[in-house]
């Protein structure tokens, strides 16, 4: 089997905020095209993960890399230009622009046969489409993750990393966001990390997941295969 390039590479990294030790020397890797989630209580460090690997809470010590070049000491802007899409949990929608300019404002030139435009957005979010000269910040809390995921697609990058996507939505509109997800990354092959509290969509669209315990170790790693035959490792790392 050929062996894929890592696109996000983390080594031991450690992370603070002020005096606490967050992360305590955290090691994990996306390969190129590879879908991936971080799993784990609430608190046990998996956004801050997400902050360090973005520049937003560089760690102190330990080493990140993007497609082989080092961001360990970049600031978030620079890791963002490196090719690295970001969607937090709050999706930090821009208020007073419509969708059209949100998308606009993070678009950036592709690579390859099929770079994501306005219109293929448009095709993948027919939603979006048809809100388009509507405020952003005034669509549902489903159509908002839609557009911050369209706004992560249309700059074109090496990986997507998604904070709670589901977080705050209906059981409906988490089906429908797991559906976006699946359509953009699994079939469309685009490097995914995923933190999700909800299991059962890190597991629809990831294949390898990375179970967090305290102080921001990995306690283990599964494939979705290994998950869905043992149940019980679910409930060892999310049950309270």
């Amino acid at each position: 089997m050929e062996k894929k390039n890592k696109i996000l590479n983390v080594e031991e990294i450690h992370t603070f905020y002020g005096e606490s030790h967050i992360i305590q020397g955290l090691s994990l890797f996306v390969a190129e095209n590879e879908a991936v989630s971080i799993l784990g209580r609430n608190g046990v460090g998996k956004t801050t993960t997400l902050r360090s690997i973005m520049g937003l809470t560089p760690p102190r010590s330990g080493k990140i890399t993007i497609d082989g070049e080092d961001t360990t000491k970049l600031p978030a802007h620079a890791v963002s230009m490196m090719g690295v899409a970001y969607v937090p949990a709050e999706r930090h929608i821009f208020p007073g622009l419509h969708v059209e300019e949100n998308l606009k404002l993070a678009a950036r030139p592709g690579d390859g046969d099929n770079p994501w435009t306005l219109e293929r957005i448009y095709d993948q979010f027919p939603i979006l489409a048809d809100r388009t000269k509507q405020d952003g910040s005034t669509l549902s809390g489903g159509e908002q993750q839609m557009l911050a995921i369209g706004r992560a697609l249309i700059s074109n990058p090496k990986i997507i990393i998604l904070d709670e996507p589901s977080q705050g939505l209906s059981p409906l509109l988490v089906d429908a966001v797991t559906e976006c997800v699946q359509n953009f990354c699994v079939k469309s092959g685009i490097t995914l990390m995923v933190v999700e509290q909800n299991y059962r969509m890190a597991l629809k669209v990831a294949s390898r997941h990375y179970l967090m315990g305290t102080k921001g170790k990995i306690a283990g790693v599964a494939t979705t295969q290994e998950l869905n035959d043992n149940p019980q490792i679910i409930h060892d790392h999310l049950s309270v």
